[in-house]
């Protein structure tokens, strides 16, 4: 799995990207802060003195700003100076104090994101594999980091925002995966944390959204299986209360009820198991689809296996199209028809509206490229 991967347990931070940089006034300042958060307590009463910058500098015999410098990354000391700041950093167990960005005031130079979705789905969706690696390439491009954390739940993701918020741990946040009166709106409106919604313009309130039309695109599809004379069309669609699958299933209902086409929606949980469920309980059906339209590369790949293991023929008994073109989809034979758009870009373009929103800059848009069809062998007319 490549970097970016969030897959690992939930609860478990995995910072990406370049290091966040230290609050950088003046010493003086510094040491004001380091006096009041250079020591713990123990949990027995007994005070713990805390590793400080101030105790790096006096084993290296530097300036506490050259330490700072070092511990970041930046420029400004020699090679030398850094490794031997960095060799007594790891010697002493000093670690960042989130306390003392709180107190100076600093920014962190990072993004937070959480995702709330079983980990064994995000180890194998493209979809958000690309979508990060979008965000990570125009972070870096700012000297910004990624901190990614898998949520188990609604309550945790709501107490994390609180926490980054709370600790300065981010200077801003990217939401997915918006739900229907999603909770986590008003919440982000009263931290005034920056945010950028990843998906929805409808449901964000006050929030920045950056968002695709979904309808849009689900209507060229349908109309697409339609001129090439199907009637009995199925889809097999995602999370039931996210967003995006509410306004997916109304424009398929609303496409199949104007070309009088039979519609039938089974709803999963996007992963490739669900997936071929669906699809084996629609080919044994009656009458079965003669087309099925999934929500997801990932089910779509699996759907075409089933159809091969009962026996059908893709496209000649049925016809198969997948949402969201990776390259699972050209990997396959017959190659999958899919709803293609650049995930990559839409993540950095995410990530640099939020990079405006932080800077107090108006967002330069807020609609991202539509997905559009690609034809290819899964797709043909039905038998006669």
């Amino acid at each position: 799995m490549g970097p970016g991967s969030p897959s690992g347990p939930a609860g478990e931070e995995v910072i990406q990207g370049d290091a966040g940089h230290e609050d950088e006034r003046p010493d003086e300042y510094n040491s004001d802060i380091a006096s009041c958060i250079g020591s713990e307590n123990d949990g027995e009463g007994t005070e713990v003195k805390r590793p400080t910058i101030a105790d790096i500098a006096k084993r290296a015999g530097v300036s506490k700003g050259a330490v700072s410098f070092a511990l970041n990354g930046q420029s400004g000391v020699s090679a030398g100076t850094r490794e031997r700041v960095l060799a007594i950093a790891e010697e002493i167990g000093w670690s960042p104090n989130s306390v003392a960005r709180t107190l100076s005031g600093a920014a962190s130079h990072t993004i937070g994101m959480a995702l709330r979705r079983p980990a064994r789905i995000l180890g194998v969706e493209p979809f958000f594999m690309e979508l990060i690696s979008g965000v990570e390439l125009e972070l870096s491009a700012h000297s910004y980091a990624l901190t990614l954390q898998v949520v188990a739940d609604q309550e945790a993701e709501v107490a994390l925002y609180r926490r980054w918020g709370r600790e300065r741990r981010v200077d801003g946040v990217l939401v997915c995966d918006l739900r229907v009166d999603d909770p986590r709106v008003p919440v982000l409106e009263e931290l005034e944390l920056a945010t950028v919604v990843i998906g929805s313009h409808t449901g964000a309130g006050r929030l920045v959204s950056l968002g695709s039309d979904d309808a849009g695109s689900v209507v060229e599809a349908i109309e697409y299986l339609a001129t090439l004379g199907h009637r009995q069309i199925a889809r097999v669609g995602g999370l039931a209360e996210l967003l995006h699958t509410v306004q997916r299933s109304a424009a398929f209902d609303e496409a199949c009820a104007r070309l009088e086409v039979t519609a039938t929606t089974i709803v999963t949980d996007y992963s490739g198991e669900d997936g071929a469920r669906a699809t084996r309980r629609l080919l044994s059906s009656a009458p079965r689809p003669t087309a099925i339209v999934y929500d997801n590369d990932v089910m779509a790949v699996a759907g075409l296996a089933v159809a091969h293991e009962m026996g059908f023929q893709v496209p000649a008994d049925v016809s198969l199209v997948a949402w969201d073109d990776s390259v699972l989809c050209r990997l396959v034979h017959p190659a999958l028809t899919a709803m293609s758009r650049d995930v990559t870009a839409y993540g950095a373009h995410a990530a640099r509206e939020l990079l405006n929103v932080i800077a107090g800059r108006p967002p330069t848009s807020t609609a991202d490229a539509v997905a559009h069809l690609v034809p290819r062998g899964s797709t043909a007319p039905p038998a006669a």
